[in-house]
């Protein structure tokens, strides 16, 4: 008898303890939708920290102990006194009219921090928002939640879920400054995609309500600290492509028996944790992912624990993706170095396809040697 998905999905992950996504975990989803690895690790729940270190290419990207100090006493200070300084911003910035205010606190309920009891409280006072029969204008830390392939996963914003035109708006309040009205346009994206996380678990608390999903907005506010400074100033991102692509990869999750069912019946990304230390053998780990199809791209860098195994693994096979995407759109159909290199020499027939790459690559390479021989002339 075939196993269920669920169960194979626990044989990936093998003896240790389950990871639920994370808005971090479903933005990096969005930044790299083709990537079969991510997306059996995620849903199997696997610590992609943890086997990518056993393999010996441990992560190395997030934000360090001051940037996130920094980032803590920025939003801190943002919302102090019922968030007085965002108001300000959404009056003086934004040229928001909001008359009255209703502030609404859901870091716990009435002493009780427990996700599922905050969750409750957040869909109260949301649907009574919602309906116009509550006062409430600025929710802070409300606690989503989404189903994701048969998991219930909460997802808490590190941000103030508000009403404006009676629409939700998602604010982010991130601690990087807005130099001249423009930020760095890296750490815009990463929050905006972050952000699409919300939006969709905040149109689906409302959606089950029968309240369509109109009543969210797909445009972000962005509040930061203004130049060098650090008094906040706002801005409006628009987010409908990153909210369109991340809704098309959760639809994917709920698909994940399709990718399941081409992997071997014996694989598994089991760490064989005893008192927290991996007792299977690297190399073993190391042929389980290789079984699995990778799609590294250099960005990989700054989202994904594993990219560099997946990066060393895309040199080893001489892949093109280690160039990035704008190098692979230019050599369509050409999949490794080697095929462009044996091209640009005239080693390898181009097919009917590649014979325009080819030429150009030809021509590329004589070009080169004449400036090679300019420069020995010299």
């Amino acid at each position: 008898m075939k196993a269920s998905v669920d169960d194979r999905l626990a044989a990936l992950r093998g003896s240790a303890k389950r990871l639920d996504y994370n808005a971090r975990s479903l933005a990096a989803l969005e930044n790299n939708p083709r990537c079969t690895l991510r997306a059996l690790l995620d849903a199997s729940g696997s610590d992609k920290a943890a086997i990518a270190t056993h393999v010996g290419h441990p992560p190395s990207f997030g934000q360090s102990s001051f940037a996130i100090t920094r980032g803590n006493a920025f939003e801190a200070m943002v919302k102090d006194n019922g968030c007085a300084e965002l108001l300000r911003v959404l009056r003086e910035t934004l040229e928001l009219t909001l008359p009255e205010v209703g502030y609404e606190d859901l870091n716990d309920v009435g002493g009780d921090g427990r996700s599922k009891q905050r969750h409750e409280r957040t869909e109260e006072v949301l649907l009574r928002a919602a309906r116009g029969e509550g006062d409430g204008t600025l929710f802070d830390h409300p606690m989503l939640r989404l189903l994701i392939g048969g998991h219930k996963v909460y997802l808490e914003p590190d941000l103030v879920a508000l009403r404006i035109d009676r629409r939700f708006h998602v604010v982010e309040i991130k601690s990087f400054p807005i130099i001249d009205d423009q930020a760095d346009s890296t750490q815009v994206r990463a929050a905006t995609t972050q952000a699409c996380a919300y939006i969709i678990a905040l149109r689906d608390l409302l959606g089950r309500a029968g309240i369509g999903e109109e009543a969210v907005s797909d445009t972000i506010v962005l509040v930061a600290p203004k130049d060098f400074t650090n008094r906040p100033t706002g801005a409006f991102v628009d987010a409908r492509k990153q909210v369109a692509a991340l809704t098309r990869q959760l639809s994917r999750i709920e698909r994940i028996g399709d990718l399941v069912d081409l992997l071997p019946e014996d694989l598994t990304f089991d760490l064989d944790l005893e008192e927290k230390r991996p007792r299977r053998p690297a190399e073993e780990l190391t042929d389980a992912l290789d079984q699995v199809l990778v799609t590294y791209r250099p960005d990989c860098l700054n989202h994904c624990e594993m990219a560099f195994y997946c990066r060393s693994r895309a040199r080893a096979e001489a892949s093109l993706d280690v160039l990035g995407p704008a190098v692979r759109e230019q050599f369509g159909g050409i999949d490794t170095t080697t095929m462009v290199m044996g091209l640009a020499r005239g080693e390898l027939q181009p097919s009917e396809d590649q014979v325009e790459i080819a030429a150009a690559l030809r021509h590329s390479a004589r070009l080169r040697a004449e400036l090679e021989d300019l420069g020995g002339a010299a």
